[in-house]
């Protein structure tokens, strides 16, 4: 198994329930001119988002993408479902880059982690 980088991976920590999960999932189109870019400033963005508490992102080999954000309350996921940028990026995900996507929102009321030591 071979490391592609030095920082190592971990999943988002858990936190004191209740709090919000975005989940989208996405097949992404062939031409993704462009995408990464707008990726990396959404990504900027939504860490100034009050009560955005972070992101785990996994791609399957097929392809599929599961994007999961993490926000403290339903205002802060509001905020960012309203940012004008963001509306501008999904707007241009439907227009070039997805294939597919579902998004699902749900109210978290467990959680937990581990953490070999």
């Amino acid at each position: 198994m071979s490391n592609h980088s030095a920082v190592p991976v971990t999943p988002v920590e858990a936190f004191e329930p209740p709090y919000y999960v975005a989940v989208f999932t996405a097949v992404p189109t062939e031409d993704q001119s462009g995408y990464s870019e707008t990726a990396a400033r959404m990504e900027d963005l939504v860490k100034d988002v009050p009560g955005f508490l972070g992101m785990d992102h996994a791609q399957t080999p097929g392809g599929l993408s599961v994007t999961v954000g993490y926000f403290r309350d339903a205002h802060a996921l509001t905020e960012w479902r309203s940012n004008a940028e963001h509306r501008a990026a999904q707007k241009r995900g439907q227009a070039d880059w997805y294939r597919s996507y579902t998004l699902h929102v749900a109210k978290v009321e467990r959680s937990h982690g581990f953490v070999r030591a």
